[in-house]
C-alpha cells in the first residue's frame, strides 16, 4: 500500500493505544453510533490516522449522513486508505485501512454525495483531528 510504512509489534501497539483504540485499529472492532467525539465535529482541519499520523480526511469533505459516525466523501488522497473486502457478520462490504500503518479506520458505501459518490464511514476512535 504504502512506501513509508509504519509497523510496530503486537506489544507497542498496545502500549500505544488506549483499548478502544487498540479494539478498533488492530482488532476490526466499532465503536458506537453517535458516541464517536467526532460525529458531530464542524472545526476546520485534517483527521489524520490516530495510530500513525498519517493525514487521512479534510474537514471540507465530511458531511452528516445521519449513519452516527464521522462521513467523508473522499480520502485527501487515494493512496492513503487502503481498500479490503470485508465479508464479516455475513455481509458484504469494503473495509478502509490506513495505507501506511494498515489500522482499520471503518467502511466505505456507494451511497454517499456528489463529486464522488461515496460515504466514507470513518470510526472517531481512529482519527485525530488537527485544526487549522
Amino acid at each position: 500500500m504504502a512506501a513509508d510504512k509504519f509497523e510496530l509489534t503486537e506489544q507497542e501497539w498496545r502500549e500505544r493505544l488506549t483499548d478502544m483504540e487498540y479494539q478498533v485499529l488492530r482488532e476490526k472492532g466499532t465503536e458506537r453510533a453517535f458516541t464517536g467525539q467526532y460525529a458531530d465535529a464542524k472545526a476546520d482541519g485534517v483527521y489524520k490516522c490516530r495510530g500513525c499520523g498519517a493525514e487521512l480526511f479534510d474537514s471540507s469533505t465530511k458531511y452528516d449522513s445521519g449513519s452516527g459516525w464521522p462521513s467523508f466523501y473522499e480520502a485527501i488522497d487515494e493512496k492513503r486508505v487502503g481498500l479490503v473486502e470485508d465479508t464479516s457478520h455475513g455481509m458484504r462490504r469494503v473495509e478502509v485501512v490506513c495505507a501506511r500503518c494498515e489500522g482499520h479506520l471503518g467502511h466505505v458505501f456507494p451511497d454517499g454525495p456528489k463529486p464522488t459518490g461515496q460515504r466514507y464511514c470513518i470510526n472517531s476512535v481512529s482519527l485525530d483531528l488537527e485544526e487549522r
